[in-house]
C-alpha cells in the first residue's frame, strides 16, 4: 500500500499490484470508468451535431432528464419519446452548439453508476441579423445503469449554474 495526498491534503492510501491480487477486478473497473467517460462525450458530441436520434440511444427507455437554473425546475422529462422530442426543439433554436467537457467522476456499485460532469455549453443563436452566443455552465448529475452490455445514462439531472449572453464580433 502506498501512501498519497489527494487535492483536499488527506492521506490517501493508493493499492499498489503487489497490495491487490485482483488485477483483473481493477481493470474492469477502469474500463468501466473509460466507458463512463466516454457515455457522456459522446452525449454531448451527438448534441454538438443536433444528431438526436442517435443521442437518445444513450438513454434506457424510461431515462429522465429535469433541467434547473438558479435552482428552479425549467424542464421535467421521461421517456426516450419526450426526451428525444424536447432536444430537438430545443437544439433547432440554435445555429451552432458547442460542449467543453471537463471534470467527470463517478462511483460504480455493481451495474449502477453515479457521476457528476462539468461543461461549459456554448449555443449561438441568430437575432435580428446578429449572432448571439449563449455560454453556460452546467454541472450534470447522473445516474447511469449497465444493460445490453453497454452502459446507460438512467437519470440526468442538469445545473445550470451561470449564464453569458453577448454578441459575437462578426
Amino acid at each position: 500500500m502506498k501512501q498519497t495526498n489527494d487535492i483536499t491534503g488527506k492521506n490517501k492510501n493508493i493499492k499498489t499490484e503487489s497490495s491487490n491480487g485482483n488485477l483483473n477486478k481493477r481493470i474492469t473497473e477502469l474500463e468501466n470508468v473509460r466507458a463512463l467517460r466516454e457515455l457522456v462525450d459522446n452525449f454531448s458530441i451527438l448534441a454538438d451535431k443536433k444528431d438526436v436520434q442517435k443521442q437518445i440511444l444513450l438513454f434506457t427507455e424510461d431515462a429522465t432528464v429535469e433541467s434547473y437554473m438558479n435552482g428552479e425546475l425549467t424542464s421535467s422529462l421521461k421517456g426516450i419519446k419526450e426526451i428525444g422530442e424536447a432536444f430537438e426543439g430545443f437544439l433547432a433554436n440554435f445555429g451552432a452548439v458547442y460542449h467543453i467537457n471537463g471534470q467527470h467522476v463517478v462511483s460504480i456499485n455493481g451495474k449502477e453508476a453515479e457521476g457528476t460532469l462539468y461543461c461549459r455549453v456554448d449555443l449561438i443563436s441568430s437575432e435580428n441579423g446578429k449572432k448571439i452566443n449563449n455560454t453556460s455552465g452546467v454541472s450534470y448529475k447522473d445516474e447511469y445503469i449497465y444493460e445490453n452490455g453497454q452502459w446507460l445514462i438512467a437519470k440526468r439531472t442538469s445545473n445550470f449554474v451561470w449564464n453569458d449572453r453577448h454578441e459575437l464580433s462578426q
